[in-house]
């Protein structure tokens, strides 16, 4: 049975249950027809070039249900239109006791909202599909879990996979069945439960993910996989003492086995204190590019194209209720130059000005995640 005709049967029975920068060139254009935003030529023709891909990034962080039953919003869908994005890799927290049906209408849903939004959206089984949106101009959504308690056996991973899921990570901060998480207080690293879950990611080719994953589980899913893994969004523990953040150590054996790293947004995660900038984020691309090479570094700015300022009072507050004290949250969540939805120009701007090369900036912005997922992807 092909992975079409096996998604359609399990949804059949799925259904009932800015800074403000110099310009780098005398020449400068608009991001787009209408914007006041300008960029150089060099910027503008390295974003055409590029596959950009957002190895976190969702569609929307608010909360409401109602979001996903219908057309996307004229304002959100204009957002991606002028993004330059290829790809957002759509993954949400879970966990818990219902994490299995919960997964179950998510993969559903957004499967759905794929289907009504065909006209800017594309549903990613493999790597020409990321190829096919650039040429065709639409989003390539890669669907994902940001934990594994929705595994309930090791054969779930193959009908989540025929649902479209082609990224999991192991854990989401705490401790389950599979591992540990970034901020629990024990770390047991990976579980013998854990070890078989990768060994079947591997063979149906599913991206291990561990960037939620405390420093023990993250070594040994390194060591333990077969395939090279990922480190979707996180940033560098040597430049922001944050449990959240990885070790040289971990980012020094994940590029030995292939793996990439995509750099996060979020404002604690970059720096511990005022001001906290893009060129902060780029400081933790430069860290990991001389620790281990320009091959294993990318982007996954973990929000959406507006960003969590964006959001009300209360949706903040409640978004920060979900994590504990050692997330070090401050009054801002976004960084200031990458929290609008020309983020990434901002950002090759940045690289632009850091001295970077074009291909060097081809590969940042998405050849290395590219590589990486043709890699896993390949069964």
């Amino acid at each position: 049975m092909t992975t079409q005709h096996s998604r359609r049967a399990l949804l059949k029975s799925v259904a009932s249950a800015a800074v403000a920068f110099p310009l780098l060139n005398l020449g400068c254009f608009p991001a787009f027809a209408g914007s006041t935003r300008k960029y150089s030529a060099r910027v503008m023709k390295l974003m055409e070039r590029s596959l950009v891909i957002d190895m976190l990034g969702v569609v929307t962080v608010r909360f409401s249900p109602a979001y996903w039953t219908g057309k996307l919003p004229e304002k959100d869908a204009q957002a991606l239109r002028d993004s330059g994005l290829t790809v957002l890799h759509n993954a949400l927290g879970s966990g818990g006791p219902n994490a299995y049906p919960q997964a179950m209408t998510y993969f559903a849903t957004m499967n759905r909202f794929i289907a009504r939004n065909s006209d800017l959206l594309l549903l990613v089984d493999n790597v020409a599909d990321i190829d096919r949106a650039k040429r065709s101009g639409k989003i390539a959504m890669v669907l994902g879990l940001q934990n594994a308690e929705h595994f309930r056996t090791v054969d779930d991973v193959k009908a989540f996979y025929d649902l479209g899921q082609r990224c999991a990570q192991l854990t989401y901060n705490t401790q389950n069945y599979y591992g540990s998480g970034s901020t629990d207080r024990a770390d047991g690293g990976v579980s013998d439960a854990g070890a078989r879950l990768i060994e079947k990611m591997n063979q149906v080719g599913m991206l291990v993910d561990v960037s939620h994953s405390s420093d023990r589980t993250t070594l040994d899913a390194i060591e333990i996989s077969k395939r090279p893994i990922a480190i979707t969004h996180s940033n560098c523990r040597a430049l922001n003492d944050h449990p959240r953040l990885k070790t040289d150590e971990a980012i020094r054996k994940l590029a030995a086995k292939g793996g990439v790293m995509g750099i996060a947004g979020v404002r604690n995660f970059v720096r511990d204190r005022e001001p906290t900038t893009i060129e902060h984020i780029v400081d933790h691309i430069d860290h990991v590019v001389r620790l281990v090479g320009i091959e294993h570094v990318g982007v996954g700015s973990d929000s959406d194209l507006w960003g969590y300022d964006d959001m009300s009072p209360e949706e903040i507050k409640m978004a920060k209720s979900f994590y504990n004290s050692s997330y070090k949250f401050r009054d801002k969540l976004d960084t200031d130059g990458f929290d609008d939805p020309l983020r990434f120009y901002n950002l090759t701007e940045a690289l632009v000005r850091r001295g970077y090369s074009d291909d060097n900036i081809v590969a940042i912005l998405g050849g290395n995640f590219r590589r990486l997922l043709e890699q896993v992807w390949t069964v």
